[in-house]
């Protein structure tokens, strides 16, 4: 909920500190963010989705921040941006600053490394021997950080985050609870019926500025180290198997399931639930729709869905088993069109 007691701002204060043009009242004052339906008083709304344009009208917000193709949409004080999304995002940073957190070790938590002043450990940590941790790190509660683990300064562990010996985490990430970096990737060799477990033996090596879900897992290689890219945002429960390279600033929705090997170029989206088969690669610029299964590599980029339309269910059937048959019906076309065009050839 908003602290009316919080960081309080004048639309001068704010455009002053992250650009935009003030359009009426420049003294404003503002103190939350809020959707254009439930702005109140002292909150400013943004206008990103055209499909709520009408709410400019109703909306009982003290602000809004609008794109400049709407700047003349409302009478209200306003704040004229190319990007109203992203504008309300490092708002709602400034208006909404991260707790303080007091340096320090809980006298719970065990170290077999260095820790520097400046970061903070939580109650019940364990950090292993080797450890480089950079000044500023904070770790929560019930983490568990194995030998020769390197922390970029300013990275954030939240509660019951376990990294595996021997990766490593840049600078300013956050890993949020439950994530598990490092874990063996799943490699076994069959032999006479049984399977052999091959020794996972590299690492993960993950970037700087990026964020990781909770309750994601990402594996280490198997002989090459599994990398995560700068500037990476990865949502909750997404599984990235092991070798895996994943370019800088690619975005991955919940729930995706990424095999062993694949290689995501620069700018990748991949949405949520999406499937992604063992060593595939995918272009920069890459969309992969929600829900997709990508089976071959993607050399271009560009948006590419693979999901079956919702429909009623026996519509569906009656559809799925029309596809089952079109291999059948390609070929009956093709000897019907060999056919035609031999009769063609005698006339």
């Amino acid at each position: 909920m908003p602290d009316p007691a919080g960081v309080v701002l004048s639309l001068a204060d704010i455009a002053a500190r992250l650009g935009g043009d003030v359009l009426g009242d420049a003294q404003t004052r503002i103190h939350q963010v809020a959707t254009l339906a439930s702005a109140g008083e002292g909150e400013i709304g943004f206008l990103t989705n055209l499909k709520y344009r009408g709410q400019l009208q109703t909306t009982r917000a003290s602000a809004v921040i609008l794109a400049p193709e709407f700047a003349d949409a409302v009478s209200l004080p306003r704040i004229v941006c190319k990007n109203p999304y992203a504008y309300y995002a490092r708002l709602a940073t400034l208006l909404n600053p991260t707790a303080a957190v007091r340096p320090g070790m809980h006298r719970s938590a065990t170290s077999a490394s260095a820790v520097p002043a400046s970061a903070s450990i939580g109650a019940h940590v364990s950090v292993g021997e080797g450890v480089a941790i950079g000044e500023g790190v904070v770790i929560h509660s019930g983490c568990s950080v194995g030998d020769g683990v390197t922390i970029g300064d300013g990275s954030v562990l939240y509660p019951n985050v376990t990294i595996y010996t021997g990766c490593r985490i840049g600078q300013r990430s956050i890993l949020h609870s439950g994530a598990v970096i490092g874990a063996d990737g799943f490699g076994f060799a069959p032999d006479q019926g049984q399977w052999v477990k091959i020794p996972q033996i590299g690492r993960v090596i993950i970037g700087d500025d990026v964020e990781i879900g909770a309750n994601t897992t990402i594996d280490r290689g198997a002989l090459d180290d599994t990398q995560i890219g700068d500037g990476c945002k990865i949502d909750n429960q997404i599984q990235i198997g092991h070798n895996c390279v994943i370019g800088r600033h690619c975005v991955i929705a919940a729930c995706a399931a990424i095999a062993g090997s694949v290689t995501l170029r620069d700018n990748v989206i991949v949405g949520g639930a999406a499937m992604i088969a063992g060593h595939v690669i995918v272009a920069s610029g890459v969309v992969i729709s929600g829900g997709s299964l990508v089976m071959k590599n993607i050399t271009k980029p560009g948006q590419y869905t693979s999901v079956f339309p919702l429909e009623e269910h026996s519509h569906w059937l009656h559809n799925a088993a029309q596809i089952r048959h079109l291999a059948k019906l390609a070929e009956r076309v093709s000897e019907l069109e060999k056919t035609l065009k031999n009769t063609n050839t005698k006339d």
